[in-house]
């Protein structure tokens, strides 16, 4: 079984004033040990002894993708799952796109880590377009997106909560004219042909266990709401046993985003 994780641990584990939460990450990861961990917001990571002393803890080995302007992105790639090829998405996203190609015992997979432009709609479509692009491009059947996509779910009515955020969360939802709320990244990436695993196994009915934010630490989302999501080519779909939002202990305070953890029934070749 290979177990995918992403997080989003919100300015490298650490917030404005100097509380560090990297132990209470660490204890995190290491409890739920994924084979591939996939983490946005990583402040201060592209020094290496950050990133590695902190790869060496969770026992994992890193490829780090550095930021144009926000913060870089990571996939951790747990031993013996053995790494093909790792780079980036050469595109000038806000944060960054990490591409790693691994080997499973169904053949190679691609992995794609990222997190979307916050602040803008018509900004986050476009970096979708250059992920689904690079998802096609892809020598692999087997392929797998996730991080934290700043988008809410589209299949979902958000009008209702979106009226109960501060004016300056809101207007990042929501298109031009003010009201039309703004799903499009994720809607681009569906139309591309990947599937959201969360949808595939949990269903529609399963909405609010969905939401990964915000934790008891707090965050900007002060409602509910889904905006870490871990998608999939259609061949990775029926190899999916579990997916879930991961709450609870240290997951509640780590960071303002929740984990997300999928099961896939492959093994490292």
């Amino acid at each position: 079984m290979l177990r995918v994780m992403t997080w989003n641990i919100r300015t490298g584990g650490r917030d404005a004033g100097g509380v560090d939460r990297t132990d209470a990450i660490v204890r995190v990861v290491t409890d739920l040990r994924p084979d591939l961990l996939l983490l946005q917001e990583l402040r201060g990571f592209d020094r290496p002894d950050t990133l590695g002393g902190f790869a060496g803890r969770v026992g994992m080995r890193p490829h780090l993708a550095r930021a144009c302007f926000g913060q870089p992105v990571a996939v951790l790639v747990r031993p013996p799952l053995r790494v093909l090829d790792a780079g980036r998405v050469r595109r000038p996203f806000h944060h960054a796109a990490a591409r790693v190609r691994v080997a499973t015992s169904a053949g190679p997979m691609t992995v794609l880590g990222t997190h979307l432009y916050p602040y803008s709609g018509g900004r986050r479509r476009m970096e979708a377009d250059w992920l689904a692009t690079a998802v096609r491009r892809s020598p692999d059947s087997l392929a797998l997106l996730g991080g934290d996509l700043n988008t809410l779910d589209p299949t979902v009515d958000h009008a209702g909560r979106l009226a109960t955020m501060p004016v300056r969360y809101r207007r990042r939802h929501l298109s031009r004219d003010g009201r039309t709320v703004d799903t499009r990244a994720v809607s681009r990436l569906l139309a591309a042909g990947l599937v959201d695993l969360w949808a595939a196994h949990a269903g529609a009915t399963a909405e609010v266990e969905g939401r990964t934010v915000p934790t008891r630490h707090g965050g900007v989302e002060f409602v509910g709401a889904r905006l870490d999501y871990l998608l999939a080519t259609p061949p990775v779909v029926p190899l999916t046993r579990t997916v879930r939002v991961v709450r609870g202990g240290d997951a509640d305070h780590a960071s303002d985003h929740y984990p997300v953890v999928a099961d896939l029934d492959l093994d490292p070749a």
